[in-house]
């Protein structure tokens, strides 16, 4: 609660709006639920993507948009997201169910329905803050090996498998890179 809390500060401080972050994913079975993220770009940012499609770091490799300098982020949000601190709110995901600590990542709906074939089989887990991809290299990963990833977890799920991604997780989110 205290880093909730600080974290909301941050955010109020540096830009109006509100500080949590809602947006619709696709998770288990494909149902849709909606993600709690602390905000890390200014309002209306979601608006502006159309428009700056040409600028999309991940152009050509899926329907996944990136950029490594986005102007929408506030400066709150690029320490946040750095550090995943705007994962956060995503613990309010887990207690609801409709998220886990660990699994395939929920993309955005209008991305998710993208992916078809095998690559669909992500949808047989419930999604998770982190997963395979998140401690194979973050943004880094390409969108197709991102779909492979995902699909290597789902085909060889275990407990313990688990346990090291959560163990995985802390050292590549220290170092901030791929962020």
């Amino acid at each position: 609660a205290p880093a909730f809390a600080l974290l909301s500060l941050a955010v109020k401080l540096d830009s109006r709006g509100p500080v949590m972050f809602r947006q619709e994913r696709m998770g288990y079975q494909g149902l849709v639920f909606r993600i709690f993220k602390f905000r890390t770009m200014h309002v209306g940012a979601e608006r502006l993507r159309a428009e700056m499609a040409h600028l999309n770091d991940m152009e050509g490799a899926g329907p996944l948009f990136k950029m490594k300098d986005d102007p929408r982020v506030t400066r709150c949000g690029r320490v946040l997201r750095r550090m995943s601190l705007d994962e956060l709110p995503q613990l309010l995901n887990v207690i609801a169910g409709s998220m886990s600590l660990v699994g395939p990542r929920p993309f955005v709906t209008h991305e998710a329905v993208q992916i078809e074939g095998w690559g669909a089989r992500r949808l047989e887990l419930t999604p998770g803050i982190t997963g395979l991809w998140q401690v194979r290299g973050r943004n880094d990963v390409p969108f197709e090996e991102m779909v492979r990833l995902d699909y290597l977890y789902v085909a060889n799920w275990s407990p313990w498998w688990d346990v090291r991604i959560l163990l995985e997780t802390v050292p590549k989110v220290l170092s901030g890179k791929g962020a």
